[in-house]
């Protein structure tokens, strides 16, 4: 058991790599739709938008933050399911202090 363990997060990578592009791609579509909904604008503003103000800069890059933490979230939970589905071992460290 203990070698499977050490050999999951191998097989994990290319699973969380493909899960964490793919959440990245639809967090950005979300935050798009959530910025138009908010705004009413295409276009969130950028750090170095001259016309846009700081309370405006400030609640973008927070609600971009917001979405990509909690897509980032689900993508790495569901990753971490289906490993420990398809091999009875979750695919992280147990921090709890047991091995």
């Amino acid at each position: 058991m203990a070698m499977k363990k050490r050999k999951l997060p191998l097989v994990y990578k290319p699973v969380g790599f493909l899960l964490g592009w793919s959440s990245g791609a639809l967090a950005g579509l979300a935050f798009r739709k959530a910025w138009k909904m908010i705004r009413h604008e295409d276009n969130a503003p950028d750090a170095l938008d001259r016309d846009r103000g700081w309370g405006e800069i400030v609640l973008a890059a927070a609600v971009q933050g917001a979405i990509f933490a909690a897509a980032r979230s689900v993508a790495d939970r569901t990753g971490a399911k289906a490993i420990e589905r398809s091999t009875g071992v979750w695919p992280a460290e147990d921090r709890r202090g047991r091995d």
